[in-house]
């Protein structure tokens, strides 16, 4: 028996979460394979507490719950890991719901392949409004519409994108061995609007000679709400995606020339935007301006993050923590990597914005101004 944890990291998303915690119960579970579904409650003000205790008591057994108060999604990652001791760790985001095969893609891929350390698979959109023509082609992962194509292929230094934490399982013992997720990243308010928290793991992964496998077939359906359909939300994402890029490359610098502590490709390119966006002006569709504008973004981002950004002058090698402190299975620490052992904080947006999933985590705006901060509560 392969006995697989879900962990649904959840804050203030009542409905979105009903749906996910839903398709988890729904899909089939083949022999040989044990689910636990986890659930866990990120200090959430609205009906969620209500909501998980309701459905732990009506599918007693199924779902476990566990309360981490601090504000993060990988803090409460780490409160579900530390709470479970399955196998297998399988990530989902509480706006998302499992493809039906979902469950037979992962028992196949880690009985058929003992060696496989960890797998992916797409994100296929759910459009809560038909999505505009301005949506520029190159940069879909705004809107998490992710994919690598229908060919099964291995992740890797030519795989054309990366480990992402909303689709993802791996192998506890090779989370355990390569460390958990850099604190230093990922968003938490407006002081934490980051990301990049999955490619750090990615990279990680990789260098620890973890080996993991893309699946086209393991596919989750992820709900993109309407307030993500706007151009002020891409600026945003790809401001913030080069601040956090510019953080972690002081921890994984890339393999390239830089100027300016900055990679010259990211000149180049913001530069090649820059002179199109002059040149069509009024001769251009609305989508490949947008696009030329989001490489100046992209640069922008990443000289905040490298030089200007609070963050960027506390080293992630000078804030290290202790594996052993997340992860209490850990006896010989001397295996765990110890570069970045700290997992990141990650923001949800809280009741004032309006409904559930009315607005996403990546995203800011006044309310998010001040992270609020409480003290951690004990596993449920």
């Amino acid at each position: 028996m392969v006995l697989l944890d879900v962990l649904v990291p959840t804050r203030n998303r009542a409905r979105l979460l009903k749906r996910a915690l839903e398709s988890l119960l729904q899909a089939p579970v083949p022999a040989g394979l044990g689910v636990n579904i986890v659930a866990i409650d990120n200090g959430s003000v609205d009906g969620t507490p209500w909501l998980l205790e309701w459905m732990a008591a009506r599918h007693r057994g199924r779902i476990q719950v566990v309360s981490e108060r601090r504000c993060g999604k990988s803090r409460a990652l780490n409160a579900g890991i530390a709470a479970t001791s399955g196998d297998l760790i399988g990530m989902i985001d509480d706006d998302e719901e499992i493809d039906p095969g979902w469950y037979g893609e992962v028992l196949q891929a880690f009985t058929q392949r003992p060696e496989l350390d960890f797998i992916g698979g797409p994100y296929v959109p759910v459009w809560a409004e038909p999505p505009p023509d301005w949506i520029p082609g190159d940069y879909l992962a705004v809107l998490g519409d992710v994919g690598a194509g229908v060919e099964e292929q291995p992740f890797g230094p030519t795989f054309p994108g990366i480990l992402k934490g909303g689709n993802a399982v791996i192998r506890r013992r090779t989370l355990l061995r390569v460390g958990p997720y850099a604190e230093h990243l990922g968003p938490a308010g407006a002081a934490r609007l980051l990301s990049c928290e999955d490619e750090e793991m990615y990279q990680r992964l990789l260098k620890a000679g973890a080996c993991g496998r893309y699946l086209p077939s393991l596919k989750v359906h992820h709900h993109v709400c309407a307030t993500r359909l706007t151009p002020g939300y891409f600026r945003r994402w790809c401001f913030w995606r080069g601040v956090s890029r510019g953080l972690m490359d002081r921890a994984h610098p890339l393999p390239v020339r830089y100027l300016a502590g900055v990679p010259r490709f990211l000149f180049g390119s913001a530069a090649r935007g820059l002179g199109q966006l002059l040149a069509r002006t009024g001769r251009t569709t609305r989508n490949q301006s947008l696009s030329d504008e989001l490489k100046l973004w992209d640069l922008a981002g990443y000289l905040w993050g490298r030089h200007i950004y609070t963050l960027a002058r506390f080293s992630p090698v000078r804030s290290r923590r202790s594996a052993s402190a997340h992860f209490p299975q850990i006896i010989d620490t001397s295996a765990v990597s110890s570069g970045d052992d700290a997992w990141n904080p990650s923001c949800y947006f809280d009741r004032r914005h309006g409904s559930e999933g009315a607005r996403d985590h990546h995203q800011t705006c006044r309310f998010c101004m001040v992270e609020h901060r409480r003290a951690s509560s004990p596993t449920v």
